[in-house]
């Protein structure tokens, strides 16, 4: 989840948009540009193999476009199992794709909300956790593989992404989330070596509070550190340095930060960045590159239309070329 104060609009909002999303009838669209799409978490895959670019996010459509200007799209590309724990209509939030050894892989986080897990402070948590898909192509479909599950069910865990570590073991690098523990935490767990499932149990890297940037007012009105982890991406610097762009709020304001790894693994310890990263009203990025090479990040912008969250995938540059990143203007291709 995100801002705290809004978390039982913002799944009645999903809600809504992912029903809508089903019932709808009208044909895949063309050539929409890419300020004209409502997206959270928006995640671009670059594939050489098809000269395409491919975007998804929550909600788990998927778009696709030759230039990052015209996209077609959404196209429905996941198919779970009715069977399992996610039940036959789950939610679907912060979808990643992976190339990962010949096969493309589709990190998001699946909630249930006919399965209610916990309640604290008088918010009903519901069963929502990270997994994983697999597909040969980049635009699917989508498919469940064998281990039922990747994290501990009475957990709520959200925006798993991959990482393949120094030790060239792959990691799924999570937000446990702060409704639960009311200080969220960004964790790792070591993953099968064909992102089946998962191996022992997840270790904190890092809390919410430990950034100096991220505040919010208590019940009191004083000044403390967010709860929110939201949104984690890993990346190196050209010197080598691990670095990870996160996000959480500044009172009422979306914004991302960035912390690097001193160890240049991700046991860290992790350093936190006094400053966000990006402008405000921006979060949940990550970094990928054009097909011509050149370094970009997506990321969506947060802004409150008539009582209601609307957010839009935003392209900036991206230089990772000393030992930091550094997010330059705006990218309009």
């Amino acid at each position: 989840m995100k801002n705290p104060g809004l978390t039982l609009l913002a799944c009645l909002f999903f809600s809504f948009l992912l029903k809508a999303q089903e019932n709808r009838l009208s044909p895949v669209r063309q050539n929409i540009p890419l300020d004209s799409i409502v997206l959270s978490d928006p995640f671009i895959l670059t594939d050489p193999k098809t000269k395409l670019y491919y975007m998804t996010g929550t909600g788990g459509m998927l778009w696709k476009s030759k230039d990052l200007k015209l996209w077609d799209g959404p196209y429905k590309v996941t198919q779970t199992d009715s069977n399992s724990w996610m039940g036959p209509k789950p939610m679907i939030w912060a979808a990643e794709i992976h190339a990962f050894k010949n096969k493309y892989y589709y990190f998001a986080t699946f909630t249930n909300r006919s399965v209610k897990i916990d309640t604290v402070k008088d918010n009903i948590i519901e069963r929502r956790a990270c997994h994983v898909l697999v597909g040969d192509k980049p635009e699917g479909p989508y498919l469940p593989m064998k281990d039922p599950t990747y994290l501990p069910a009475h957990m709520p865990t959200l925006d798993g992404t991959l990482w393949i570590d120094k030790d060239g073991k792959p990691y799924m690098v999570y937000c446990y989330e702060w409704l639960q523990n009311l200080n969220g935490t960004i964790e790792k767990i070591e993953m099968k070596p064909d992102l089946s499932g998962t191996i022992d149990t997840g270790k904190v890297l890092f809390r919410a509070s430990d950034a100096p940037w991220s505040r919010e007012k208590d019940e009191k009105g004083k000044d403390r550190p967010n709860k929110v982890t939201d949104g984690p991406y890993l990346f190196y610097t050209k010197t080598g340095r691990l670095g990870m762009i996160w996000t959480s709020w500044i009172y009422d304001v979306y914004t991302q930060g960035v912390a690097y790894s001193e160890s240049g693994t991700l046991d860290g310890p992790w350093i936190q960045e006094k400053d966000p990263i990006t402008p405000p009203n921006y979060g949940h990025g990550m970094l990928f590159r054009t097909l011509e090479g050149k370094l970009l990040m997506c990321i969506h912008s947060h802004k409150s239309v008539n009582g209601r969250n609307r957010r839009i995938p935003h392209l900036f540059e991206a230089d990772v070329s000393s030992d930091k990143l550094v997010v330059g203007k705006p990218y309009l291709p």
